[in-house]
């Protein structure tokens, strides 16, 4: 019995991702920051009426009618609200993956601007502390950044500079600790650090700088002890019955 091709097809096709729009990026986006940050509400209704009084006051001294005032006004207070959420979403998603591991890796993802690119892994990593350097390259020259205890990850932030120098003599290199104690960058001030920085290699040369760091490495994560499956071996005399 012939199989309908038009059935089949249809049957196969992958489902249509429905296509978020950005109201719903912003409500998502403000239920999150509500979460952590109740009083989200109260400060955009704020900026929203400051909006309409400032458009309000700007209409009547034009010499116009109050509801062209109310009219002008009102893409200002959306304006100033959508900024204090923004804003206010920023400070709630840092206050959430503060402390945890990854989280400096996590802030250096929002970096923009000075060409930079940071590897997902940790290069130097330590198993009992959890302390740990993460490594990024852009025209600045090659960023170290530590996250942990102040003290422990300064040496191992100091290792692995030594180990990078090596490698990379003459190269501009940049250490950064970040975390809450005395020194340390706060992992919300973490991209505006960054974005300060000043280029001080070419767009080559930050290619060829990457390349190099590639063959470097990055760090042995732990993993738990037993048996690779990959490379587990058959037991041939067993298997020939002996």
């Amino acid at each position: 019995m012939a199989r309908n091709k038009s059935t089949d097809g249809a049957s196969d096709a992958a489902p249509k991702v429905k296509k978020q729009r950005w109201y719903h990026q912003v409500w998502q986006a403000y239920q999150m920051t509500r979460r952590t940050d109740p009083s989200v509400t109260w400060w955009m209704l704020l900026m929203l009426a400051g909006g309409l009084v400032v458009g309000l006051l700007l209409g009547l001294l034009l010499g116009g009618h109050w509801i062209f005032g109310l009219i002008m006004g009102l893409p200002l207070g959306l304006l100033a609200a959508m900024y204090t959420l923004t804003r206010r979403a920023e400070s709630a998603a840092y206050k959430q993956i503060e402390g945890q591991p990854g989280a400096a890796r996590a802030a250096l993802g929002s970096v923009r601007r000075g060409g930079w690119s940071f590897a997902d892994e940790p290069v130097a990593f330590d198993a009992r502390t959890q302390d740990m350097v993460f490594r990024g390259v852009g025209r600045p020259g090659v960023l170290l950044v530590s996250e942990g205890t102040t003290g422990r990850s300064t040496r191992l932030l100091d290792a692995e500079k030594k180990r990078t120098a090596r490698v990379l003599p003459g190269v501009p290199i940049v250490t950064l600790e970040v975390g809450s104690a005395a020194g340390q960058v706060p992992l919300r001030k973490v991209v505006s650090t960054v974005q300060k920085m000043r280029p001080q290699m070419t767009k080559a040369e930050v290619a060829e700088v990457s390349k190099r760091l590639r063959a470097l490495g990055g760090a042995k994560l732990p993993i738990p002890k037993g048996i690779d499956p990959m490379r587990a071996r058959p037991d041939r005399k067993g298997m020939r019955g002996r």
